[in-house]
C-alpha cells in the first residue's frame, strides 16, 4: 500500500494537473475563455436557470386536437368514398365525437359499410404504452340506415402519445435553433412539457416561437366571392374558408381578409429547408421542398397561372401572391411587411417543423440575471466557509496528516470543477449544495484512514507498519460507504428531473473524485513525507 511505481505517481500527478487545467477557464470571463486557442481547454461550467437567469415555461399539449383532426379527415374521406360507388347519402357530419352518415337506400347499406371500413388505418402496437394495435376506427350501423364511425380507444391513445412525443422533439428543435445552451426539455405528466432555457432573457420571443403550431399550407384564393360580401352576411361558398391576414392594424384587427379554398395544394410537411434572406432590400423567407413537394408545387402552379394563391400559416394568410409562371425548381420566397426578427422566427419555425397540436402555456417564470448572480455569490460563500472550516478542523485534529488531507481536498475541488467543465454539465443551485456536501464527504475517507492509523500506533507499531495497516484496513470500508452513496446518486439522476439531476451530478462526480484523492493523492503525499522525514513516531 505504501509503494508507488514511478508511472503510477506520474499518472496521479498528471490527473491532478489536468483537473487544474480544465478548471482554469472558469476563473476568466466568457469572452476570454472563448478567445483561447483551440488546443487549450476553453469550456466553462454551464450555469442552470437558477444561477444564470432565463425562462421557465410549463406547456400543455392539446392532444385532443389531433383526435378531432382525424375525425374531420374521416368526414372528408367518407364523401368521395360513397360518391365513387354511387351510394346515396345525407346528413354527413360529426355528432358526439362520431362521424355519422345516413344511407338513402337500405340495399346499399352493406356496400357503404365495406367502403367506410376501407378508410381505416392500422394502429401501431406499443407494449410499453399498452396499445395492442389493430385498426383505428370502429364502424357500426345505428337507427337501421345510419352508419356511425368512431375512433377506437387504442387509436385515441396512440394519437395522443404520438402528439406528445412529436411536440417534445419539435420544441427541442425550435429551442436549439435559438442557439441556447443546455436547455431542459422534459415530459411532465401525460400531456405537459417542462421547458427551461438558461440565459434567455426574452421570454416573449420564446413564447411566440413555442406557441405557434406552424402548420403551413398553400391554398388557392377563391376569387368568386369577396371577403366583404361574407362579412356583410353572405354565405361562405362550399369548400372555402374566410381567413384573416397575418398582418395587423394598429388596433390589432386584421389588415385584410381572404376567401381561400379548403383544398390544400401543397402541405408544408414537404419543406426541407428555410432561411431568412433579403430581396430588393426587404427581409423575406426563402424555402425549399423535397422532391415530392417540388413536384406537387410545380404541378399546382403550372395549372393555376394567373390565379392568386395563399400561403397560410396556422389559419392566417401571411402572403397571397399571383402565380405569374410555373414554379418548377422546388424553391420559393415568402414576402410581406416583415421585420428582420419576424423572418428569422418564421424561417426557424419552418425548419423545425409543425407541431401536431397547439401548446398552451400553463406556467411562466423569468429568472433575472441579478437573482442568478446573487445565488452564485451565496454559493461561493458557502463553499469557501465550508472549505475553511473543514481545513481548520483537519489541521487541529491530525496535524501534518490534516495538512495533506486539506491539500487533497483542494485537488478534489479542482477535479470536480474540471469534470463539470469537460462534460459540459449544468451547475444548478442544488448542484452547489452537492459540492458543499462533497467537501465534507471528501475528508470522511481520510478521517477513517487516520483513525485506523492511530489505532495501529497505539498498538506499538512502527510508523511504516502503522501507515500500511491503517490504509489496508480502511480502504474496504471507504469503497463500501461511497459505493452505496454513488448508487443513490445514480438513482436520483435517473428518476429525478431538473434541480434533482443537478444535485445528483455534482454528488456523483464528487464521490468519484473524493475517493480518488483520499486513496491515492493523500496517500502519495504522506508516503513521500514519511520516506523523506522518517520520523520516529507519527504526529497523529
Amino acid at each position: 500500500m505504501l509503494y508507488f511505481a514511478p508511472w503510477k505517481a506520474t499518472l496521479i500527478a498528471v490527473l491532478c494537473v489536468l483537473g487544474l487545467v480544465f478548471t482554469a477557464p472558469n476563473f476568466v470571463s466568457k469572452q476570454t475563455a472563448e478567445g483561447l486557442p483551440d488546443w487549450l481547454p476553453h469550456k466553462q461550467v454551464n450555469l442552470g436557470l437558477d444561477l444564470q437567469g432565463g425562462s421557465h415555461l410549463l406547456l400543455e399539449v392539446e392532444a385532443s386536437v389531433v383526435v378531432q383532426e382525424r375525425l374531420n379527415a374521416l368526414v372528408d374521406s367518407v364523401r368521395p368514398a360513397l360518391r365513387g360507388k354511387r351510394i346515396g347519402y345525407r346528413d354527413l357530419g360529426l355528432r358526439n365525437d362520431a362521424v355519422v352518415v345516413t344511407i338513402r337506400k337500405p340495399e346499399q347499406l352493406e356496400l357503404a359499410l365495406e367502403e367506410v371500413k376501407k378508410l381505416s388505418v392500422p394502429v401501431q402496437g406499443n407494449t410499453v404504452s399498452g396499445i395492442a394495435g389493430g385498426r383505428d376506427i370502429a364502424v357500426e350501423v345505428v337507427n337501421d340506415n345510419q352508419i356511425s364511425v368512431t375512433l377506437t380507444e387504442d387509436a385515441i391513445r396512440e394519437r395522443r402519445r404520438s402528439a406528445i412525443e412529436q411536440s417534445i422533439e419539435i420544441v427541442r428543435r425550435r429551442i436549439d435553433e435559438l442557439g441556447t445552451r443546455e436547455p431542459t426539455i422534459q415530459r411532465q405528466g401525460d400531456e405537459r412539457i417542462l421547458v427551461q432555457v438558461p440565459g434567455l432573457q426574452d421570454p416573449e420571443r420564446l413564447k411566440s416561437i413555442l406557441g405557434k403550431t406552424a402548420k403551413m399550407v398553400f391554398r388557392l384564393v377563391d376569387v368568386t366571392t369577396s371577403p366583404g360580401e361574407i362579412i356583410a352576411g353572405s354565405r361562405t361558398p362550399p369548400g372555402s374558408d374566410l381567413l384573416e391576414s397575418d398582418e395587423r392594424n394598429a388596433d390589432g384587427t386584421p389588415a385584410n381578409m381572404y376567401v381561400v379554398r379548403k383544398r390544400v395544394m401543397v402541405s408544408g410537411d414537404t419543406l426541407v429547408d428555410s432561411s431568412a434572406t433579403f430581396q430588393d432590400n426587404m427581409p423575406v423567407v426563402s424555402f425549399r421542398f423535397d422532391s415530392v413537394g417540388a413536384k406537387r408545387f410545380g404541378d399546382a402552379t403550372a395549372k393555376n397561372v394567373g390565379r392568386p394563391f395563399a400561403i397560410v400559416l396556422d389559419r392566417r394568410v401571411i402572403s397571397a401572391p399571383v402565380i405569374r409562371e410555373p414554379i418548377l425548381g422546388g424553391t420559393g420566397i415568402i414576402s410581406g411587411n416583415f421585420t428582420v426578427q419576424e423572418v428569422q422566427d418564421l424561417s426557424l419555425l419552418l425548419r423545425a417543423g409543425a407541431l401536431p397540436a397547439p401548446l398552451k402555456i400553463l406556467e411562466e417564470r423569468t429568472v433575472g440575471p441579478a437573482l442568478g448572480a446573487d445565488s452564485v455569490a451565496a454559493g461561493k460563500i458557502a463553499c469557501i466557509i465550508a472549505f475553511i472550516a473543514v481545513m481548520v478542523f483537519m489541521v487541529l485534529s491530525y496535524g501534518v496528516f490534516g495538512i495533506a488531507a486539506d491539500l487533497a481536498l483542494l485537488v478534489n475541488l479542482f477535479l470536480i470543477m474540471g469534470a463539470l467543465s469537460l462534460l459540459q454539465a449544468t451547475l444548478t443551485l442544488p448542484g452547489i449544495a452537492g459540492i458543499v456536501l462533497t467537501i465534507g464527504m471528501a475528508v470522511d475517507a481520510n478521517v477513517l484512514v487516520f483513525e485506523r492509523i492511530r489505532e495501529e500506533v497505539r498498538t506499538g507499531k512502527t510508523p511504516f507498519a502503522a501507515m500500511e495497516a491503517g490504509y489496508q484496513r480502511a480502504v474496504g470500508t471507504i469503497f463500501d460507504a461511497n459505493i452505496t452513496t454513488f448508487i443513490a446518486a445514480v438513482i436520483l439522476f435517473v428518476m429525478g428531473s431538473g434541480p434533482i439531476k443537478g444535485f445528483s451530478i455534482t454528488l456523483g462526480i464528487g464521490i468519484i473524485t473524493s475517493v480518488f484523492t483520499a486513496v491515492t493523492v493523500t496517500r502519495l503525499m504522506l508516503v513521500l513525507w514519511l520516506r523523506r522525514r522518517r520520523p520516529a513516531a507519527l504526529p497523529i
